[in-house]
């Protein structure tokens, strides 16, 4: 999380699940493939949103929700 106290869009997807473990429940429930993919380990959140074709905000928000209740 930023200085803010939210996920920044900049950050790597495999970052935030090994981060967070909780959110890797929110990219599979939005059937993106980044679970296990090498290429996650590069893709910032905003790029797999765009290459999935997912609203960033949902995402972003529903990442948030999982690692505030994941606490």
């Amino acid at each position: 999380m930023n200085e803010r106290g939210s996920i920044d869009p900049d950050m790597v997807v495999d970052e935030i699940m090994r981060k967070w473990p909780a959110t890797v429940v929110v990219v599979l429930r939005y059937r993106m493939h980044c679970v296990g993919c090498p290429i996650g380990t590069f893709h910032t959140v905003a790029e797999a949103c765009r290459e999935h074709l997912i609203n960033e905000t949902d995402f972003l928000l529903d990442l948030e929700t999982a690692v505030r209740a994941g606490r």
